[in-house]
């Protein structure tokens, strides 16, 4: 079965093309035939964050011109895609006149691709973004008479998780997987899934595939919004959660006095700062599996009003706030594994790059003899591999929607489409 993902949930626009066989257990494969994102990190830049108007506007120039790259890479023939009702299409992409357009050239020059369903996500995300990719999905269906399958973002971040890939097959540019392919890893359920993104922090009960219980999420700032935030705050450049944990890994190597004398009196200097900046573990000791780091980036925020921090201060801080979060989320992990019995933890969304949670997140899970799935390299943030592979696993049980009814929802709970 050919599956197309369409990923517009946030600042990256994305396009996958897979191949892909089996049911969610051993005998699964799949295939990436076609791949291609565009990240919009340097238009939102100035603005410290994403704007969802400035993310919609690029979304609606960048869908059709990763469709073609896709195509490109898939080897799609060329041609007409004939019988096209204009009208309809027009009505579909009534509020995006500039994609309708763009799309009108497109199928003027491709045929029907080979496809057997066009999955996309609807939610949750930013809804001025989600809107465009499903206007694009349902204009598609209509064009090539495709059935559509709608995707729970955090879905399909943890069906990245649990992805293998075969040896020698990946490479570090999510651009350059053309041809990559894999299977799923095998692990056993109960499992538990830790989402930890700029959106979301959260962990849910994994009982089968695809049913899905929250068990505990954040009650106001998401770990990746807390770690931009707090970088704003230093003087770091957008996005702040690499920046801050690119000082941190700085300031443990001074730590561990592995840097030449010359540092001698940097480390001295970041110590004592650490000494005095010691930073709260919100909720770490609360009896339920809810996150808050509201309180974390205000503590933050406290410390250095009517400050300068010098580079060294930066250093010590940014340690200690990663090093805050990670104990939080590593700590209600650990209870939730152990308090329903899971087998496995998966990892998803972007700031499960974050070196220093994925580490101090292992040294705990190997401790207790729990295995931990992250998602392959590259494959951490937004894209539209993981869209396609989890609407694969519906779309291979005709699990399809009618697109008439089928509407972008920026607060979409995991598990509602699910079970």
């Amino acid at each position: 079965m050919k599956i197309i993902g369409i990923e517009t949930s946030c600042d990256e626009t994305a396009v996958c093309l897979i191949e892909a066989s089996g049911t969610f257990g051993a005998d699964f494969r799949f295939k990436v035939l076609g791949n291609a994102l565009l990240s919009q990190i340097a238009v939102h830049a100035p603005y410290g964050g994403v704007f969802p108007n400035l993310a919609r506007r690029e979304h609606t120039r960048n869908l059709v011109p990763l469709l073609d790259q896709v195509f490109e890479q898939a080897h799609s023939p060329r041609g007409l895609t004939s019988g096209v009702n204009l009208s309809r299409l027009s009505k579909i992409l009534e509020r995006e006149p500039e994609l309708f357009e763009r799309l009108q050239l497109f199928l003027d020059t491709h045929a029907r691709p080979d496809i057997d369903a066009i999955a996309v996500t609807h939610g949750p995300g930013l809804e001025p973004a989600l809107w465009v990719g499903v206007n694009f999905a349902k204009a598609l269906s209509l064009a090539w008479d495709v059935p559509i399958v709608p995707v729970n973002h955090l879905e399909g971040h943890i069906a990245m998780a649990a992805m293998e890939i075969r040896q020698g097959e990946q490479h570090s540019n999510i651009l350059e997987n053309v041809g990559m392919s894999g299977a799923l890893y095998s692990f056993e359920f109960p499992a538990i899934a830790l989402l930890i993104s700029g959106g979301h922090t959260e962990l849910d009960l994994v009982e089968r595939w695809p049913a899905f219980k929250t068990i505990g999420e954040t009650r106001d700032d998401a770990v990746g919004e807390a770690f931009d935030k707090v970088a704003r705050m230093m003087g770091l450049p957008y996005p702040g959660g690499p920046e801050i944990s690119r000082l941190a890994a700085r300031a443990r190597i001074i730590a561990d006095q592995t840097q030449i004398v010359a540092d001698r009196n940097l480390r001295k200097s970041a110590s004592n700062l650490r000494t005095s900046a010691s930073l709260p573990r919100p909720m770490i000791h609360d009896l339920n599996f809810d996150f808050s780091f509201s309180g974390l980036k205000t503590a933050v925020l406290r410390l250095i009003t009517d400050r300068t921090l010098t580079e060294e201060e930066k250093l010590a801080l940014a340690r200690e706030f990663e090093e805050a979060a990670a104990d939080v989320i590593v700590h209600k992990t650990i209870r939730a594994v152990e308090e329903y019995g899971a087998q496995t933890v998966l990892v998803g969304g972007g700031v499960s790059a974050n070196a220093h949670i994925k580490s101090h997140l292992k040294k705990a899970l190997d401790e207790i003899g729990i295995a931990l799935l992250y998602p392959p390299a590259g494959f951490e943030t937004d894209n539209a591999l993981m869209i396609a592979l989890a609407g694969y696993f519906h779309a291979a049980n005709k699990e399809f929607t009618d697109p008439a009814t089928l509407h972008a929802n920026g607060n979409l709970r995991l598990g509602l489409f699910n079970i």
